[in-house]
């Protein structure tokens, strides 16, 4: 492990100023039209893609389920009143349903990781040694391709519905590690928090639109059609990612000369100068990376757990329809997106302006994004059956989560922006851990599905998210880490 002293600080609080002194020397390329902006903006779209194929399956499921004391008009079983449900149109009610139990639903809805936890490490290899462009491209078409099937696979039965998630896993795995890996040759630095937030939005606005859509397709045309059109969207955006996106500034043909110069001389101090060799054992020794690991596990705890089971708290504790679930259960996650995009305005405002060093920012963001919602989650858990107060809680726990993306989400590309796809994959590695084994945890508590169980697992998520914060503020950095580079400046960012 590093070892890290009081001039380690104070180098590190310095690095901003040493930063700008450099970046002055560099004629600024403007961002309107530009081919960077442009970049954020499509990968801004193939992460609503992702997200809006790993979502929808929440949603249809609850339309998907014959269960006793459930049905796809009716929710006498919920704990709370039920609100009023429209019947849906005859011709929804030919779409099949299943007996899936408590146990079953948890395995369907959790599978998805199981494949995505096996792309992650070798995502960031491949991605540094084959090109991001097409590694990214191929897997969320592969995505879209299974999402096609899904249908036809739950006709089949529960194990082949898993199997088609686990393979929709392995192709979204190595999205974010090509994205990371493609952000290390895209981003100066000064504008990382600015681009990688409008990248990464996109996850949370494919949460946002499918959520409350998919919800209404069910109703009106019926569950297999929601993987159908979102199948649909994915594969138009493999076209425009195929011929609109390059891997790099230097091959892309269409990029003004000033905004690559831009790009190249900002960055010419902190990539590797040895393009072939990956220091393993420094890399899995980084205290800095285990802190980022450390957030990021505890973090997806709680995002996960709500991602893969609000639309069923909306439905078994609050009785709200499957019209009115989807639309509630998007509200956290349209004031997560907001509050992204204004972290990451801020962040590099107070880095940039202020000259606040990075890592005060980082772990100052990370406070606020995993604390916040710990506190306003176990709230929601008592608010009984007060629908506004709940779904009021749980969009402020959410929003407070996005401040989260401009502090340790984006941090590898601070302590070594050579290798940010390969550190990328290996905190989603770990962080993909509570998306297989948290939904399944949160069903088997949540077996008679009452309040109280439900506030167990509330507690659970808050619980780790807060430890996740402390131990970030801690142990993470700001700077480059010596192992990242193979010069003598080490660029403080």
């Amino acid at each position: 492990m590093e070892r890290y002293d009081s001039d380690t600080e104070k180098d590190e609080q310095q690095r901003p100023l040493l930063h700008r002194r450099q970046d002055d020397k560099v004629q600024r390329a403007p961002a309107c039209c530009s081919s960077r902006y442009g970049l954020a903006l499509l990968s801004s779209y193939g992460f609503f893609v992702v997200y809006s194929l790993r979502v929808n399956l929440s949603v249809a499921m609850v339309d998907m389920l014959n269960n006793t004391h459930q049905s796809s008009s009716n929710h006498s079983g919920s704990v709370c009143t039920p609100h009023g449900n429209p019947v849906p149109p005859k011709h929804n009610q030919s779409a099949g349903v299943y007996n899936w139990d408590s146990a079953t639903q948890g395995w369907i809805l959790g599978s998805f990781f199981y494949g995505y936890i096996l792309t992650q490490i070798p995502g960031g290899y491949l991605a540094g040694r084959c090109g991001a462009k097409w590694l990214m491209g191929f897997g969320v078409l592969g995505t879209a391709l299974f999402t096609l099937l899904t249908p036809l696979a739950a006709d089949l039965g529960a194990s082949y519905l898993i199997a088609v998630r686990v393979l929709e896993g392995v192709g979204e795995g190595v999205t974010f590690p090509a994205m990371y890996t493609m952000w290390a040759s895209w981003a100066p630095p000064l504008e990382r928090s600015r681009l990688l937030t409008i990248s990464y939005i996109g996850a949370q606005l494919g949460t946002v639109v499918a959520l409350p859509l998919s919800g209404e397709i069910c109703f009106y045309m019926g569950w297999p059609y929601v993987f159908y059109l979102f199948g649909a969207v994915g594969l138009v955006w493999f076209v425009l990612w195929a011929f609109l996106v390059f891997d790099s500034p230097n091959s892309h043909p269409r990029i003004s000369e000033q905004e690559r110069l831009y790009i190249t001389n900002s960055l010419k101090n902190e990539l590797s100068t040895s393009s072939g060799h990956i220091p393993w054992r420094a890399i899995v020794t980084s205290m800095p990376l285990m802190a980022i690991v450390v957030a990021h596990f505890s973090y997806n705890w709680t995002f996960y757990t709500l991602l893969t089971l609000l639309p069923t708290y909306m439905n078994d504790i609050l009785g709200f329809s499957i019209q009115q679930n989807g639309f509630l259960s998007a509200l956290p996650y349209l004031g997560c997106a907001l509050m992204a995009v204004l972290s990451g305005q801020v962040a590099d405002y107070l880095r940039e302006t202020c000259l606040y060093p990075t890592v005060i920012v980082r772990k100052s963001f990370s406070l606020i994004g995993m604390i916040g919602p710990a506190v306003f989650l176990v709230a929601a858990g008592y608010t009984g059956c007060n629908y506004t107060l709940a779904v009021t809680f749980l969009t402020i726990s959410s929003a407070l989560g996005g401040v989260s993306a401009s502090g340790f989400n984006i941090n590898h590309l601070d302590i070594a922006p050579s290798y940010a796809g390969i550190l990328l994959g290996i905190t989603n590695t770990f962080a993909t851990i509570p998306g297989m084994v948290g939904p399944v945890i949160a069903r088997a508590l949540t077996h008679s599905n009452t309040i109280e169980e439900w506030q167990t697992v509330f507690y659970i998520a808050a619980a780790i998210n807060v430890f996740g914060a402390l131990f970030y503020t801690v142990f993470g950095r700001g700077t480059v880490q010596p192992w990242a580079i193979h010069t003598t400046y080490s660029h403080g960012d």
